[in-house]
């Protein structure tokens, strides 16, 4: 694996890592406390055309890899989580786009996102379909001008404030998972509406939003891939996601791990500082290795997506060990600072509400054993 950098990408990610720590970690908390999107986080990735890294030239992106898409969401995500999902959930959009839309398809929907003048969704998840993809209950009914949608889609990230949605919707229930089919669905469109705003245990500011389809028209040039290719397309996007996913995992792990060393470094207990302890000593050793072991599944999964080789087992070992180190990291990150560690004067409790997340969204850590499983058994990847 060759995990070097072109001096464009370093300069890249030197400015991702300057407004990252400069802009986004210094609000971090007043995002979280007063639950407001973060738009002007949101504005500044848009005017260093970082929406468009993966997205190639000629549809007005950076045209780079998904390796560096990863290491630039780390940078993200270590300083404001929520700003490091929505980032993700834009990819959700773009990714499919890419890979499955049309040449018209591609011209029209790619440039705006790339430039970060649309923001992108992708809609799965309803009540009875989840873990359970193929069960979706949402239908599309075929008609002479193109396809009617019924039905409603539940969590869905960047609902209301994103543009384009990629929303899975079923054509034949009898076919169950081979009966999906994926349409574009523009914001605005007559019969597509906004329901419930969930409101979460952390990540206050993220929108996760109820969207309502009821004889919602979409123009047969909407179809994304072709009617049978709905499955396939949801399974695709959702591996590339579960990279992102289990990078904004490793970056709120690697937040919450420095916060606690360098507390550790500073809180006296018994005459020395409590980094003296070999028990604290060990918890942070294990903290860093938990994040190094991360850190490397998942960027062998990206530089794997890269080079167009298997990369679903690494993705999903990747954001399976992630989001558990990161869960695992902020909860004990919190131990190190104690009784402060409970009291929002200091970050990590906010960490580690915002780290349960990572082990449900993408599929939970159940599926992502499930499919580890496999395709071990069936010596894929």
């Amino acid at each position: 694996m060759d995990f070097s950098f072109s001096e464009e990408q370093k300069l890249i990610l030197d400015l991702v890592d300057e407004v990252s720590k400069k802009e986004f970690a210094p609000i971090a908390d007043e995002i979280a406390q007063k639950g407001e999107f973060p738009k002007q986080n949101v504005e500044k990735l848009a005017g260093l055309d970082l929406f468009g890294v993966t997205i190639p030239k000629e549809y007005g992106g950076l045209g780079m890899s998904y390796l560096t898409w990863a290491l630039i969401a780390e940078r993200i995500s270590k300083a404001c989580a929520t700003t490091g999902l929505v980032f993700g959930a834009n990819l959700l959009c773009t990714y499919p786009l890419l890979n499955f839309g049309s040449e018209d398809q591609k011209k029209k929907y790619l440039p705006p996102l790339a430039k970060g003048k649309s923001m992108g969704a992708f809609a799965l998840t309803e009540p009875e379909a989840g873990s359970d993809a193929g069960n979706v209950q949402t239908t599309a009914q075929r008609k002479e001008d193109g396809y009617l949608l019924n039905g409603n889609k539940i969590f869905i990230t960047n609902g209301e404030i994103a543009d384009i949605y990629i929303v899975i919707a079923n054509l034949n229930k009898k076919r169950g998972a081979r009966g999906l089919a994926a349409f574009i669905v523009e914001k605005g469109t007559e019969g597509f509406s906004f329901g419930q705003h969930f409101k979460k245990m952390g990540l206050e500011a993220l929108p996760n939003v109820e969207l309502i389809f009821t004889d919602c028209m979409v123009p047969k040039d909407n179809l994304l891939g072709g009617e049978k290719q709905g499955f396939k397309i949801a399974m695709k996007t959702f591996a590339a996601g579960r990279i992102g996913v289990g990078i904004g995992a490793l970056g709120i792990a690697e937040a919450a791990f420095e916060k606690a060393k360098d507390y550790s470094k500073q809180r006296i207990q018994f005459g020395r500082p409590i980094s003296s302890f070999q028990a604290v000593q060990h918890t942070l050793a294990n903290m860093a290795t938990q994040i190094e072991a991360a850190r490397f599944l998942l960027y062998k999964a990206a530089w794997l997506l890269d080079k167009g080789e298997p990369f679903e087992k690494f993705a999903s070992m990747g954001k399976l060990h992630a989001s558990e180190s990161a869960m695992e990291i902020t909860t004990k990150a919190v131990q190190i600072f104690g009784g402060y560690g409970y009291t929002k004067d200091y970050p990590v409790e906010r960490y580690m509400r915002e780290a349960k997340l990572f082990e449900i969204i993408e599929g939970t850590s159940e599926i992502q054993r499930g499919i580890i499983a496999n395709l071990i058994l069936k010596g894929k990847g």
